[in-house]
């Protein structure tokens, strides 16, 4: 018969792992490509998820101390800088394939990561609940609230009979001013089809709210969408999006051939704005996620005035191997006042991690490495270039 004490003790147990998980110290990879260093550990894992969550305390309703409630992963979290901490807006997953989100601090960005008591309650629109939610975007804004910017999943009303898996994805909008008490706003309305990764600029835009979508003709097929998309809402009241048009295309050949969107909201820097993005390409083992990054005027958002050739990052090592395998994928990031960059990135839809940078190293990338020539022959030609360029310092 399993006792009481018995329940207490697994329990002690269970919370010694979990405090040596969250406290473990983490430590920079030694290799580097000189733009960014990765950190050895993941910052943010399932099992970071407080045992409350997870566990019935109560031997009476629970005699073997069993896991009642379990969480398959913790992923593709939004991040900002709140009160002197580091914060992500996690998405976590549970085992009932249900996301939502919760926050999770860390001191110094790079470990000790711990969630907050409970997860983020979002309130529902009324008769048009979220059958599921997902990658939250957050944006301090200058009107004075944080934003938070997720994609809504409901099943798609016109599936056929017995069909269980068409879905219609749209933009949540959500705002705070304490992370803690979510107002629902209504849902994005957008004219160019379904919508995920919305991002919200920080700043206002001819006295307008500035917004970066990424259109599609269905939840999953792209068709004749794609790309990343800028439009302009009057008031997020009614964020009816006008004057939507594609800044950064997909390219036949290239690492956003099939699809691209933009990852967290972009940095404000001297030269212009710093903007990250996933592109996504087909090969034989399936999709590729990576990520990427371009930069736009300062005045002129919609002009894209830099665009390096090829990925900023990909998954390497362990962050393969995940739920979806072979994926990067990252909506937040951090630029502190002294100019070190957090670039938090979820591997394989499955775990978080974090490289770090700073704001000059990532406006050299930009502006410094060679665009796509789009051929074979143009790439080659990049590099001869270089060599040819290197040759009195060798």
């Amino acid at each position: 018969m399993i006792t009481e004490n018995k329940v207490i003790t697994n329990y002690d147990a269970l919370v010694k792992a979990h405090r040596e998980l969250i406290e473990k110290k983490n430590e920079p990879v030694a290799e580097s490509n000189g733009i960014y260093t990765r950190y050895k550990n993941p910052v943010v894992t399932a099992a970071h998820t407080p045992l409350s969550w997870r566990y019935d305390l109560n031997p009476e309703t629970n005699p073997f101390g069993m896991e009642r409630i379990g969480i398959n992963a913790a992923f593709n979290a939004g991040a900002t800088k709140w009160n002197g901490k580091y914060i992500m807006a996690v998405r976590v997953e549970g085992t009932d394939r249900k996301s939502f989100f919760a926050i999770a601090e860390s001191p110094n960005g790079v470990d000790n990561f711990e969630f907050w008591d409970t997860p983020c309650v979002i309130p529902q629109i009324e008769g048009n609940p979220d059958t599921n939610v997902y990658d939250m975007r957050l944006t301090q804004h200058e009107d004075g609230w944080v934003y938070g910017v997720f994609c809504t999943e409901r099943k798609d009303p016109n599936a056929p009979a017995g069909d269980t898996s068409m879905a219609v994805a749209n933009a949540g909008i959500v705002r705070t001013k304490d992370l803690i008490n979510w107002e629902r706003l209504p849902d994005l309305v957008s004219n160019t089809g379904q919508q995920r990764n919305v991002v919200l600029h920080p700043e206002f835009v001819g006295g307008k709210y500035a917004i970066y979508t990424r259109p599609q003709d269905g939840f999953i097929d792209v068709g004749s969408g794609g790309g990343v998309g800028l439009g302009y809402v009057d008031n997020m009241e009614t964020p009816v999006v006008q004057d939507e048009r594609i800044i950064c295309g997909k390219v036949y050949h290239t690492i956003y051939e099939l699809k691209n969107g933009l990852g967290p909201e972009p940095i404000k820097t001297e030269k212009g704005w710093l903007h990250m993005a996933h592109g996504v390409r087909n090969t034989a083992a399936g999709l590729r996620y990576t990520l990427y990054m371009f930069m736009t005027d300062l005045n002129e958002i919609d002009k894209v005035i830099h665009h390096p050739a090829g990925y900023f990052m990909a998954p390497e090592g362990e962050e393969r191997v995940g739920d979806v395998s072979n994926v990067l994928f990252s909506n937040g990031w951090i630029a502190d006042e002294d100019g070190t960059v957090f670039i938090y990135y979820a591997s394989s839809d499955t775990r978080m991690h974090v490289a770090v940078s700073t704001i000059d190293k990532l406006v050299d990338y930009v502006i410094n490495t060679p665009e796509d020539t789009f051929t074979s022959a143009g790439s080659v030609e990049s590099i001869v270039k270089q060599v040819e360029n290197n040759r009195k310092f060798l």
